[in-house]
């Protein structure tokens, strides 16, 4: 079967066929189109039809089972959202449609500077630290090894709406690790990136992929393989992976030595010597890049999750000169004078403290009805920063309880920024209200209020959202209610604060350049 061929098919009353875009050994991914969710473009994926037997079937089923478990765990595995079997009884399961670059594509002509590759590669072991920390099935955890951790397993997407975010692929030969269980004993996976155990044939666990990712990051830093046999045969790799010691990193390459250490040790023959967790080697990259971004302040990629910022802002007070367009968005820039408008009749709400608070809130008048970002600053905070530059940003986790942070930033070079953050629980209807109206109205005011003179709104700013962005929105809200809830807050919380602290550097930088 030729790729781009045409199948016009409906699955199950939803999924339209649209045409053949991958064909391997295992089956067969078309793209395809949810007519349920709209058109929503989607990845269906066939077993090949000459290996419809039972065995295959039930291993098939089990890597949708797999990967739609880990999706749910993680953003950096590509999500499975639903199984079925067609109309010739051959089973195929629908995963998110993924329009991104291959980590192999990108990594084929030049090795990737060290900050990216700290940015991507944190992605990775985070999507493998779910995998290896384990899903529930049929009542018992149990642990996922990959066993094919490879540069065309991971893909990598450019998205001015999620940043550039990064997905592990492909747990067709997964391994799950349960207690009790027959295991069988035969190979399994790429040669070049295969653990010495791996090549035995013996029994895994997460340790045999810390092996892969340390050939991996060799490659993704240096374009070599760390380990060459002499030939390219099944023994030739045996006897390499078993008795060649990787070749040692290039002087000129200046790769911080704690990289390098972390690299070579998950590459120990022995199992026993290499990091015993992702968590170890997670540890080594974030510090690391916590240096980096305080070296760089500001350049780093974008972050790992999703992410917007305001469009274009109409207003004839801004000239063509005063914004900076940027890689996901832009930045604009205020009226130098207060506006005198009707938001200067809103007084502070009775049921709020009078101290410096950020909070969302539909606002009713007679004429309209927009969303709104109310905040209490200092008086003279406000004076300084009527002249300024604001910038928003939308982060967004699913798990273990579905938030968005909404963070906005009013910024001049003279008082430098005023952060803005918000959290909005989407189990919380007051909460969905408030993205729903974001959504379809495409932009919301920010409201100050004075300490000193809390009675009345003191200045008000708008800001736009860009169309991508309030369409993304409404599929988190659509989306939300179907999130499984594990009733943690808070660490969704804390980690969407820990994103958006990683973030600050870079937003830093951007807003101080639209003043260059």
């Amino acid at each position: 079967m030729s790729l781009g061929k045409k199948d016009n098919r409906i699955l199950g009353d939803r999924y339209q066929l649209i045409e053949l875009i991958g064909s391997g050994a295992m089956g067969q991914v078309y793209r395809g189109e949810d007519q349920v969710l709209g058109g929503v473009t989607v990845a269906v994926k066939f077993l090949s039809q000459t290996l419809l037997n039972e065995k295959m079937r039930h291993r098939f089923e089990r890597e949708a089972t797999i990967s739609a478990l880990l999706g749910e765990k993680s953003i950096h595995i590509i999500r499975v959202r639903d199984y079925g079997i067609d109309e010739n009884e051959v089973p195929y399961y629908v995963m998110e449609f993924l329009e991104g670059q291959s980590l192999s594509d990108i990594i084929k002509f030049q090795p990737m500077a060290l900050k990216r590759f700290l940015y991507i590669t944190r992605q990775i072991c985070v999507g493998m630290d779910a995998a290896h920390s384990g899903i529930m099935l049929h009542g018992e955890l149990c642990q996922v090894v990959h066993r094919d951790i490879k540069p065309s397993n991971v893909s990598v997407m450019q998205d001015p709406t999620l940043g550039e975010l990064v997905k592990i692929l492909d747990f067709g030969i997964a391994k799950l690790v349960q207690a009790n269980a027959t295991q069988t004993h035969s190979f399994m996976g790429t040669l070049a990136y295969c653990s010495p155990e791996q090549m035995e044939g013996k029994e895994l666990d997460n340790r045999s992929d810390i092996y892969s990712l340390g050939v991996m990051m060799y490659e993704m830093l240096t374009l070599e393989m760390p380990i060459l046999p002499e030939t390219s045969s099944f023994g030739a790799w045996y006897k390499a992976h078993h008795d060649f010691q990787p070749r040692p990193f290039e002087s000129h390459l200046q790769i911080p030595s704690e990289l390098k250490n972390i690299i070579l040790k998950c590459m120990a023959k022995s199992r026993e010597n290499r990091p015993q967790s992702v968590a170890e080697i997670l540890k080594v990259i974030e510090a690391l890049e916590k240096t980096t971004n305080r070296l760089n302040a500001g350049n780093q990629t974008n972050y790992s999750g999703q992410e917007t910022v305001i469009a274009n802002n109409d207003s004839p007070n801004v000239r063509p000169d005063d914004k900076t367009e940027i890689a996901d968005g832009a930045i604009n820039q205020s009226s130098s004078q207060p506006q005198v408008s009707k938001e200067t009749q809103l007084t502070w709400p009775k049921n709020k403290p009078i101290q410096k608070i950020v909070f969302p809130r539909i606002v009713n008048t007679e004429t309209e009805t927009y969303p709104s970002l109310w905040v209490m600053l200092d008086k003279q905070d406000i004076l300084n920063r009527i002249v300024s530059i604001r910038y928003n940003q939308f982060l967004f986790l699913n798990s273990p309880h579905p938030m968005i942070l909404w963070i906005t930033v009013i910024y001049n070079p003279t008082y430098g920024p005023r952060w803005l953050p918000c959290y909005l629980d989407l189990k919380t209807e007051s909460a969905r209200q408030v993205v729903i109206s974001l959504s379809e109205l495409g932009s919301y005011k920010i409201l100050f209020f004075a300490l000193e003179e809390p009675q009345k709104c003191k200045h008000s700013m708008i800001s736009t959202i860009a169309s991508n962005q309030c369409n993304i929105m409404k599929e988190w809200v659509k989306n939300s209610t179907s999130f499984t809830d594990k009733g943690e807050a808070n660490v969704s919380r804390k980690r969407l604060k820990d994103e958006f602290e990683r973030l600050k550097p870079r937003i830093l930088e951007k807003l101080a350049q639209s003043y260059k």
